[in-house]
């Protein structure tokens, strides 16, 4: 069996940048049974020695990363499990051979108080010091020997930025590893007499300060050195109750254009592969049901799970390089005051911005917030923030209501924005009022040093959550694919006579090509219309009705599940353009806007159009958002509590707006 090393530290002390480090990609990921929270583990081949100089390397052992804790006094459902693990009270991860602390040594006593309560796990353990390079810019020196004589256990200094004391740190453990764990000195525990010399001493953690505060003032030499003034005047800036502000939201609105635009270039390039992909198995595969699944369900599934990667990796690389840097802490004390007005936390801001972009990384993005209660209610409202699957709809319905009005669209855009972003706080407010009542957790927080960020280790966290979404949601999203696949396919209907026309018409013409087009359309919409989808279409068509949409439009909304910009390419074929409406935006808004009724009255009134543009902006119309939700959350009721609510908001927000329109504009 290999033994297994537990990583335990506080949050920012560098714990998961040593676990990267030791690890690379040799990692895998999952949630702790019946929670949210999220471990990493990782094998680490370990050195050996040969007639005493370095040799193969021994059999390695397995690190289990455990979430960035203060105490193993479970205040949080991450100290509740990490206790566990390190307690050996956790089935699932039975007990481990060593612990290894990870400290901060520019906050050697408050990182202290939690060693205190590992040297108590009755583990053999090793104190890996980081963040020396930050104590001694200080003036902080320690005396590692000295902490290590106390401690009665290894003391390694790092500098993983520079590669410098991870070799001492395998050396150590492959020690151990040679004697199997077994007979190894137990860590010093705390002196059962320290107490707390404030007069608090029937405070529980009262001698693990004192005893903190003691031992860091022994080993910790200190000398003057003056903070450098940049430090002063970006604290001055960047936590300022306003300018604090505004250098966030343009921090933000960088990381929003990098994710909004950066990531279209390998997204459209993922889409054209897949494109070409599916158009080659189209050639190859037999012209039937099973070719059709493949190349139109399966590698289309494929294509809209990968499809997400390129915003994935982006979001939280850049995330991953804002936390290392010290700034993330800061714009989450900025926010604070300002988030709490509708019951979330200054850190729910991070996601809710990300969401413009796309709702399934911002979901994933919740893992910021501490709070359990703050990170679900985040999770309910990011749906409605405007994201870049709504931006197709919008612009060819805001094209239909305002033609040559380049000014008036601009403005209804924007207004399709900040009614999504209303609508978000305001649900998050309803929220937190009622299904999930009480105050946002009050943000305590000590603010890092600044620090130059690590490219490696960004890189490695951005691999690693781009990997989890395709484990965790990419099968589910492909499975979705498929069923609305068979939902659009059968039951199978004969062509339409007016499709047989054009085709004997092609027979005979010079130029059979746009006959052959368009009968291919012909076939494509009727099939459509007379499939399991189109059924359902005309089944809600009396629910739809009274928001000013027909049986079409009720087929482009549930189609639009997969994807909200669905709905785009459903009305280009029930509308009998095909390929060329998708393309052609200007061919579709002409076509929209000359339909009928079989009355012969319009069938995108104004009335009509706001109508659907309201509902797109709060519908909630991505099943792939579903399952990122059940994944974070671990239950289904979340995800299902979600569609029902956004559905009920759309729909009565667009019944209002168009039985309010129909009597003025009418």
């Amino acid at each position: 069996m290999i033994p297994r090393i537990l990583l335990a530290g506080n949050p920012n002390a560098g714990k998961t940048t040593l676990f990267n480090a030791l690890t690379g990609l040799r990692m895998r990921t999952g949630n702790f049974h019946g929670t949210t929270v999220e471990w990493k583990s990782g094998s680490l081949r370990l050195p050996g020695k040969k007639n005493g100089s370095r040799g193969p390397e021994t059999d390695g052992v397995e690190l289990l990363d455990l979430p960035g804790i203060y105490s193993l006094k479970a205040a949080t459902p991450e100290e509740a499990v990490a206790a566990e693990v390190l307690t050996g009270r956790n089935p699932d991860f039975p007990h481990a051979g060593a612990i290894i602390a990870v400290v901060d040594a520019s906050n050697l006593d408050r990182n202290l108080f939690l060693v205190s309560q590992l040297a108590e796990c009755e583990k053999p353990m090793i104190l890996a010091v980081t963040m020396l390079d930050v104590a001694r810019d200080a003036g902080i020196r320690i005396d590692l020997d000295l902490l290590s004589e106390r401690l009665n256990c290894p003391v390694i200094p790092l500098n993983i930025p520079e590669n410098q004391g991870l070799d001492l740190l395998r050396d150590q453990l492959a020690q151990w590893r040679q004697k199997e764990f077994e007979g190894l000195p137990l860590p010093r525990k705390p002196e059962q007499a320290a107490l707390c010399g404030a007069g608090c001493s029937s405070c529980p953690f009262s001698r693990r300060f004192t005893w903190s505060e003691q031992l860091a003032a022994e080993v910790v030499r200190k000398h003057h050195v003056a903070r450098p003034r940049s430090t002063d005047r970006l604290d001055e800036i960047l936590t300022h109750p306003l300018w604090g502000v505004f250098a966030f939201l343009g921090v933000m609105t960088l990381l929003f254009a990098l994710i909004f635009t950066v990531a279209e270039i390998p997204m459209a390039l993922i889409e054209g592969l897949f494109a070409r992909i599916a158009e080659a198995a189209a050639g190859i595969l037999p012209d039937n049901d099973f070719g059709s699944l493949i190349s139109d369900g399966i590698l289309t599934g494929v294509g809209n799970v990968v499809v997400f990667l390129p915003q994935i990796l982006i979001l939280f690389f850049f995330l991953a390089l804002l936390e290392d840097t010290g700034y993330l802490s800061r714009a989450a004390f900025v926010m604070d005051r300002l988030m709490r007005k509708v019951g979330l936390p200054g850190t729910a801001f991070v996601p809710m911005i990300s969401g413009h972009a796309c709702a399934i990384p911002a979901i994933m993005s919740t893992r910021v917030i501490e709070n359990a209660r703050d990170r679900l209610a985040t999770i309910l409202v990011l749906p409605l923030m405007s994201c870049a699957a709504r931006i197709p709809v919008y612009v060819i319905l805001i094209r239909i209501l305002f033609p040559n009005q380049p000014l008036l669209a601009a403005l209804a855009f924007t207004g399709a924005y900040a009614l999504g972003i209303a609508a978000a706080l305001g649900s998050a407010f309803l929220i937190k009022k009622t299904i999930l009542p009480g105050e946002s957790k009050p943000l305590l927080l000590e603010l890092p040093a600044y620090k130059s960020p690590g490219i490696t280790n960004a890189l490695l966290h951005a691999c690693e959550k781009g990997r989890t979404f395709l484990k965790q949601a990419g099968t589910i999203i492909l499975l979705i694919s498929i069923a609305l696949w068979v939902l659009s396919t059968y039951p199978k209907s004969e062509p339409p006579e007016t499709a047989r026309e054009l085709r004997a018409q092609a027979e005979q013409a010079e130029s059979p090509d746009g006959l052959l087009g368009q009968a291919d359309r012909e076939e494509a919409r009727h099939a459509l219309e007379h499939s399991f989808a189109g059924h359902m279409a005309r089944g809600i068509e009396p629910l739809v009705r009274p928001l000013g949409f027909d049986g079409r439009i009720g087929l482009g909304i549930l189609s639009s599940f997969a994807a909200r910009e669905v709905i785009v390419s459903t009305l280009s074929i029930v509308y009998g353009l095909g390929e060329e409406g998708e393309e052609d935006n200007l061919l579709l808004v002409d076509t929209l806007r000359q339909a009928r009724h079989p009355d012969g009255s319009p069938v995108f009134t104004r009335p009509a159009s706001w109508s659907l543009l309201v509902f797109y902006i709060l519908a909630m119309q991505c099943l792939p958002t579903q399952v990122i939700t059940k994944s974070e959350t671990g239950s289904w009721k979340w995800p299902l509590l979600q569609l029902g609510y956004m559905s009920t908001l759309a729909y009565l927000a667009s019944f209002v707006v168009y039985q309010t329109l129909r009597l003025f504009l009418l």
